[in-house]
């Protein structure tokens, strides 16, 4: 089965064709940051606009990349949420019309879900059943995973996610959008042992985040310490290793508590290299195996959402003509797949 995805969820429009035979056919994404980054933010108006001028020209890309015709496609999958509502009716509009006009099945795809099927990807991929961490600038979870659907919430953030409080302390900092890969480059030039910042809701039982506070408190080490460009590297480093530390305690606790071996890490965050050594560390000591998907596949694509819904196609799920966005979704929702 050809499956043709579209992601539209947030800053980035992404059209891919994957084969349940053959893989990965052709991918392609586009970035809006140099759009955004005047505004220190995504614009969701802008966002939205700015899919509807690139996502049909970026399908005729595509397929022509992989010589198919769009008559030679089987399925279309959409991403449906959770994301900005504006950018979300983009894909699902495009993406269903397309299903209904060539007679195809669609299929609305959970945009987490796909980050968590990310690692399917690639050439070893995990078997389930298996626990899933997945971090990005809107979500910060950790996931049991026994099959696709079959979801059980470990854990989540209780406020900012962590790809938000890197944003917002790199914005604190001075540096460039988007500030979390800023922020990542800035630390390797700072000290390690100069700042100690907590790691927030690690001294409690528990699965749940918390990193308002900790940018809070870099905020507060930024207004004591001065602006000068080494205290600044400093913060970076002391922000940064804290929230790789958090992540670090609260997957190894996941891992001990659902008694699996194998973690994977998919999202926007999961491409810092500093949190991939961590986890790499844990999997050494612990006998655990920690699977990531390539970086291409960390940020928003579109690969995973042809993945995923081509996975819900071959299982006879389809969408119906009355179909819908949702900025909100719980993955728990979704039903699962034999």
């Amino acid at each position: 089965m050809r499956v043709l995805g579209i992601e539209t969820s947030c800053d980035e429009t992404a059209v891919a064709l994957y084969d349940s035979d053959h893989g990965l056919l052709a991918h392609e994404v586009y970035s809006q940051i140099a759009l955004h980054a005047e505004f220190g933010g995504v614009v969701p108006e802008l966002a939205s606009r700015d899919h509807i001028r690139k996502t049909l020209p970026m399908i005729r890309a595509v397929l022509d990349r992989a010589k198919c015709a769009l008559t030679e496609v089987d399925g279309i999958a959409y991403t449906a949420g959770p994301g900005l509502m504006g950018a979300l009716l983009v894909g699902v509009a495009i993406g269903r019309s397309l299903a209904f006009a060539l007679d195809k099945p669609a299929v609305a795809v959970h945009h987490m879900e796909g980050h968590l099927l990310a690692p399917m990807l690639e050439a070893s991929p995990p078997s389930f059943p298996f626990v899933a961490l997945l971090v990005s600038g809107g979500h910060t979870q950790l996931v049991r995973v026994d099959g696709i659907g079959r979801y059980q919430l470990l854990g989540e953030s209780l406020d900012d996610a962590a790809g938000e409080a890197f944003d917002k302390t790199a914005k604190m900092l001075g540096l460039p959008y988007p500030g979390g890969p800023a922020l990542a480059k800035l630390a390797e030039e700072g000290s390690a042992v100069r700042f100690d910042f907590p790691r927030p809701m690690t001294d409690r039982p528990g699965l749940d985040f918390s990193f308002s506070g900790l940018k809070t408190f870099a905020l507060n080490t930024l207004h004591n310490e001065g602006h000068d460009p080494q205290t600044k590297a400093d913060i970076a480093r002391a922000f940064e290793d804290a929230v790789v530390e958090t992540l670090y305690i609260k997957c190894r606790r996941a891992m001990e508590q659902t008694g699996l071996k194998t973690l994977i890490m998919a999202g926007g965050v999961s491409a810092n290299k500093r949190l991939r050594a961590r986890l790499d560390e844990l999997a050494a000591h612990r006998g655990y195996q920690v699977r990531y998907p390539r970086p291409d596949f960390c940020t928003d694509n579109a690969a995973m959402i042809a993945f995923a819904g081509c996975q819900r196609l071959l299982a006879g799920q389809q969408e119906s003509l009355d179909f819908r966005a949702r900025a909100r979704w719980s993955m728990e929702e979704l039903t699962p797949v034999a």
